[in-house]
């Protein structure tokens, strides 16, 4: 496994254990325990996870993870701790920094931040542009439904643009920050909205930010 994968997966088994099966998380509707159950049926059962992307495939995911969510919540914390099963692609190193870095941090922090005492993690300077490499490669997905124009800004002055449109909201923070904003987080992220307040509210109340 990758550096940052293998660290955000650890966490993120960690904070689950320490929180509790019924914990809040930033992810509408769902629990720690829905969250535990969402992470290994998206690595150990790829003839279901589809169902996230697919409509045909919805009734079948949701089955999986009814009976998933019924497992002790040890067994999926630990199902998560040891990772994916020896012949999944997530054992490749490559596939494991591109589809895992950022799924484990934004889940991390979907448990972190639904908690009434969180503060923000400090994130060291690699670690942000890995977030930030990812981010630019994906903004124009994440933000594809958006009602506005949205840019995402970083504070040395880099960006990304989401959403070609106007009026154009512009949203500057950490690519951390940026990054949970861009994948529907807009309560919980640590950014500053520029732009027309009709605009940015428009915006906030949108569902269509995040895939």
């Amino acid at each position: 496994m990758s550096t940052f994968a293998k660290r955000e997966r650890l966490l993120l088994a960690d904070l689950l254990e320490t929180t509790g099966p019924e914990a809040p998380t930033l992810c509408e509707g769902w629990q720690t325990r829905d969250l535990a159950a969402h992470v290994v049926v998206r690595e150990r059962r790829p003839d279901a996870a589809g169902g996230s992307l697919i409509k045909q495939l919805a009734p079948r995911l949701q089955k999986v993870m009814d009976e998933y969510t019924e497992k002790p919540y040890e067994e999926l914390i630990q199902l998560i701790r040891t990772g994916p099963p020896r012949f999944s692609p997530f054992q490749l190193k490559q596939i494991d920094e591109a589809a895992n870095t950022v799924e484990f941090y934004v889940h991390t922090e979907d448990v972190r931040r639904a908690q009434p005492d969180w503060t923000p993690r400090e994130l060291d300077p690699v670690f942000q542009e890995a977030l930030w490499s990812r981010l630019e490669r994906t903004a124009r997905l994440l933000g594809r439904g958006v009602p506005t124009g949205l840019v995402l800004r970083r504070p040395d002055g880099q960006t990304a643009v989401a959403h070609r449109g106007a009026p154009v909201v512009t949203a500057t923070g950490e690519p951390s920050e940026l990054l949970l904003f861009a994948f529907g987080r807009q309560s919980a992220a640590k950014v500053d909205l520029e732009g027309d307040e009709n605009t940015i509210a428009k915006l906030r109340e949108s569902k269509q930010l995040g895939i």
